[in-house]
């Protein structure tokens, strides 16, 4: 039996050449500001021979070099390595050492208590506003900017936003500084020639060109990822730096790369500006951003999920599960919703959910359009305030979702009901009903649909079942009501997704 129902588990994976590190894989979010600069666009530039020489003397000055100082452990007594047992030695071996390059000098009293990190950023504000990553100033305990002249300043953070990958520093020189102007990421087209700014490996300010590979890029590093891919080089140090069109305009802030080995393969991700801009313009006048947060576990409504549920179109976010306590909770949001509005703007996907509720201050009521057993509905709920331990809206992706016992019709099902031994094994609730997946066939759709053994099937086309005989009685009555496919609601490893099964797979 308990060969039957082990549980396989599903990972969703990015891909091994994803690496997640301040150093290798910068991520950002959204992020911006809309303080008025001083330096002149260069506009329409079409220079001879295709030479992007006039872009790059008119932004280049206005990019900087941002070196952080950030603690270290203390080096144990048989350390070989300059910085002992640092976070960040590998990374000065890789980057400087095996590239032939000196590492960054530390006084040797402080060899075992700091170490410094690279990255860029570039000027909004001729007084001193600069924008970059906050992955490249978090944890720092000082910050130096060095600009395009040489000249090296202290800097303070006005603000940050974890959640976003986004600071703003200010630095004092005691004179007008160059700037670049925020462009517009929405008229980026995919073939757009773009230029990427910054200081990789600390080599000094580099300018890099490529085209515009892709956009909306999802990375799964946060609800906000709408990410610029681009294949204009961008390697450690690039990250905070600015992405310009041929207008001189920043449309993006350079945040990640996808790397084998570390360096560009011409893969790289940027924050499109026109999400920056809103979020630096947030941090400039508070310091911090506070999301709102629903309280939702959400997925996409694919085309098997709509016509389980009676929708005509895909769309909207199908509610898998309502988390207790929450602003949705208390509003009333059920289980199988599918909502389809939120604060009078149209969701069309599980992220324009998520970036509309995050964009909601906490505390306001605002009207949430829903689509429930086949009807129109609009209810009203208090947004409540995302921590870091709290996700606004989390996002699923409906793939896996999450002797026999009667055989469900056409879509390949052995079911079970749940017994105490069973209850044991799996660790489930003394309240939970459903029916235990025993087995799966594997050329049936309910297999290619993701299911597994060991879900347990809570509801049917979004009404609740008890036992194994429920579930199959309620699957065979969505394949004569003549609909193409059956919604099942399916509890693994203590969450629930949705999961739509066609029957013309079965």
């Amino acid at each position: 039996m308990s060969d039957i129902l082990r549980r396989h588990r599903v990972a969703a994976l990015l891909g091994a050449a994803l690496i997640i590190s301040p150093f290798v894989v910068s991520f950002a979010q959204s992020a911006g500001n809309t303080v008025p600069t001083t330096q002149t666009p260069v506009a329409g530039i079409t220079a001879p021979n295709g030479s992007f020489a006039p872009i790059v003397a008119a932004d280049k000055p206005a990019v900087v070099t941002i070196t952080t100082v950030m603690k270290a452990p203390p080096a144990s007594a048989d350390d070989s390595t300059p910085l002992g047992n640092s976070p960040f030695d590998d990374y000065f071996r890789q980057f400087f050492g095996d590239q032939g390059m000196p590492a960054p000098r530390t006084p040797p009293q402080q060899q075992a208590q700091r170490a410094e990190a690279l990255g860029s950023g570039f000027i909004v504000a001729s007084d001193g506003i600069i924008v970059t990553n906050n992955h490249v100033i978090d944890g720092a305990s000082s910050i130096k900017v060095t600009l395009d002249d040489g000249t090296e300043l202290p800097a303070k953070v006005v603000g940050s936003d974890a959640k976003n990958d986004l600071a703003v520093l200010k630095i004092k020189a005691g004179k007008p500084l160059p700037t670049v102007k925020w462009g517009d990421s929405d008229k980026l087209m995919t073939g757009d020639q773009v230029l990427a700014i910054g200081n990789p490996f600390g080599i000094g300010t580099t300018v890099t060109a490529g085209i515009v590979s892709a956009r909306g890029r999802d990375l799964h590093s946060g609800p906000f990822d709408d990410f610029i891919q681009i294949d204009a080089p961008i390697n450690h140090g690039n990250s905070g730096g600015p992405l310009v069109d041929v207008n001189g305009n920043v449309v993006g802030i350079n945040a990640a790369i996808y790397s084998p080995n570390g360096g560009s393969v011409g893969v790289g991700f940027a924050i499109p500006s026109d999400q920056a801009q809103k979020v630096v313009a947030k941090l400039e006048k508070g310091g911090s951003i506070q999301y709102g947060y629903l309280g939702v576990e959400i997925q996409p409504v694919t085309p098997d999920v709509a016509s389980a549920i009676g929708l005509d179109h895909p769309g909207g976010a199908l509610v898998s599960q309502v988390n207790d306590g929450s602003p949705a909770a208390r509003a009333g949001v059920e289980t199988g919703d599918v909502i389809t509005g939120f604060a009078g703007q149209d969701v069309k996907d599980p992220k324009d959910l998520s970036r509309a509720v995050a964009d909601v201050a906490p505390g306001a009521r605002e009207p949430l359009d829903v689509w429930r057993k086949g009807k129109a509905v609009r209810i009203s709920v208090d947004v409540g305030q995302n921590s870091d331990d709290v996700k606004t809206a989390s996002v699923t992706d409906g793939s896996g979702a999450p002797g026999q016992g009667d055989r469900a019709p056409a879509i390949g099902l052995g079911l079970m009901d749940i017994t105490p031994d069973i209850r044991q094994q799996l660790n489930l609730a003394d309240n939970q009903r459903g029916a235990v997946v025993a087995s799966v066939n594997p050329d049936k759709a309910a297999a290619a649909s993701g299911i597994e053994p060991g879900d347990v099937i809570v509801a049917v086309n979004q009404a609740p079942v008890k036992n194994a005989r429920q579930v199959t009685q309620a699957i065979a009555q969505a394949g004569k009501s003549g609909r193409k496919s059956v919604l099942l609601l399916v509890e693994r490893d203590g969450s629930q997704i949705y999961v739509a099964v066609p029957f013309a797979n079965g």
